[in-house]
C-alpha cells in the first residue's frame, strides 16, 4: 500500500490536473447513434500553413462512466496550442451509480462494458479519417498519432493492435492501422500484472466482465478475453510505440508499463519507455506540469 505522503502527493497532482476549466471544441461529429459515440475536434492554434498532424486522444478514468472526455479537454487544447489537430474521442463506459472507488476500495461504479467499449473505440478509429476531413479539414489523417491516458492508454495500445487480434475477433482488421505511432501515458498495458496489483480497484476484471476470482466461469472468461483485450498479449504490432510513465505513480504503477515493455521485447519488438522521475499519474495530462510538455514532444517525434 502507498504511504501517506504518496497518497497526499497523488491527490495534489490529481487536483491540479482537474483544476483547469473545460475547453470547448471547434467541432463535434458522431461516429454512431449512441450519445457517447462522438468526437470533439480541436483546430491547431497559431495559424500555421498547411495540414497539421492529427492526434487522437482517448481519455482515462478506469473505463468508468463518471469520467468522461471533458476532464481531458485542457490536455487536448494544450496539444492544439502545440500545432496539432486533435480528436478527443468519447466511448461507452461502465455504470454510473455510486461513488468512484479509491485505489484498493470496493464500492463504486463498474468499469467498462463488454463488448461496447471495444466496439466504440474500433468504430471511432475507423471513422476518424472521414470525420476529420469534414469536421476539421486542416487535419492530416495520413499523420495520425494515437495517445491515451491510463485506461485510455490501454485503448490506444489496443487500437493499434487490432490487426494481431485472434482470428474471428469482431474488431480484427486485415492490415495495420495507418498510424505514425502510439504514445501511451501511464497505460493499463499488461492486464495480468494490473490484475495482480489490483489497479483501479479491480477495473480490469470488471472491463472483461470476469469478476470473481473464485468463480471458475469468471476465470474462464478472464483467460479467454485477455487474448482479445490485453495489449501485452497483442504483440508485436509493427507500429512505433512509446510509453510515458511517472515513476511515483501509485494509480497505475511503473511495474505495469515495464511488464508491457518486457512482453514487447520477448515478441521481438522495441517499445520506447520514458520514465519520469518524481512524476505521478496525473501530471502527464496536466498542462501546468512539465511532464505534459514531455508528452507533447514524444508525440511530435512521431507526428512530424
Amino acid at each position: 500500500m502507498p504511504d501517506d505522503a504518496a497518497v497526499a502527493r497523488d491527490a495534489a497532482e490529481e487536483q491540479s490536473a482537474f483544476a483547469h476549466p473545460e475547453v470547448r471544441p471547434d467541432a463535434t461529429a458522431a461516429y454512431g447513434p449512441h450519445p457517447d459515440q462522438i468526437v470533439d475536434f480541436y483546430a491547431p492554434r497559431g495559424g500555421g500553413a498547411g495540414p497539421a498532424p492529427l492526434v487522437v486522444v482517448l481519455h482515462g478514468g478506469a473505463w468508468r462512466a463518471p469520467y468522461d472526455r471533458l476532464h481531458i479537454t485542457p490536455f487536448a487544447d494544450f496539444l492544439a496550442r502545440r500545432g496539432f489537430a486533435v480528436a478527443n474521442v468519447e466511448y461507452r463506459r461502465g455504470g454510473a451509480a455510486g461513488p468512484i472507488p479509491a485505489q484498493g476500495g470496493a464500492a463504486g461504479p463498474v468499469a467498462g462494458r463488454w463488448p461496447e467499449t471495444f466496439d466504440d473505440v474500433a468504430a471511432a478509429l475507423d471513422a476518424l479519417p472521414a470525420l476529420a476531413r469534414t469536421a476539421l479539414p486542416v487535419a492530416d489523417p495520413r499523420r495520425t498519432v494515437v495517445t491515451g491516458h491510463s485506461a485510455g492508454g490501454h485503448l490506444a495500445l489496443w487500437a493499434a493492435a487490432r490487426h494481431v487480434l485472434p482470428e474471428g475477433s469482431p474488431w480484427r482488421t486485415a492490415r495495420p492501422a495507418p498510424l505514425r505511432g502510439v504514445v501511451a501515458l501511464a497505460p493499463i498495458a499488461d492486464f495480468r500484472v494490473a490484475d495482480e496489483l489490483g489497479v483501479c480497484s479491480g477495473a480490469v476484471r470488471q472491463l472483461l466482465d470476469a469478476e470473481g476470482p473464485a468463480d471458475p466461469a469468471a476465470e474462464a472468461r478472464f483467460a479467454q478475453r485477455l487474448a482479445h483485450a490485453d495489449p501485452a498479449a497483442l504483440l508485436p504490432t509493427g507500429i512505433a510505440t512509446t510509453v510515458v510513465q511517472g515513476r511515483t505513480d501509485i494509480v497505475v504503477p511503473e511495474a505495469v508499463a515495464e511488464a508491457y515493455a518486457d512482453a514487447a521485447a520477448k515478441a521481438g519488438e522495441v517499445v520506447g519507455l520514458t520514465l519520469l522521475e518524481d512524476v505521478g499519474h496525473f501530471p502527464l495530462i496536466d498542462p501546468a506540469a512539465d511532464a505534459c510538455a514531455v508528452v507533447a514532444e514524444e508525440i511530435a517525434q512521431l507526428a512530424f
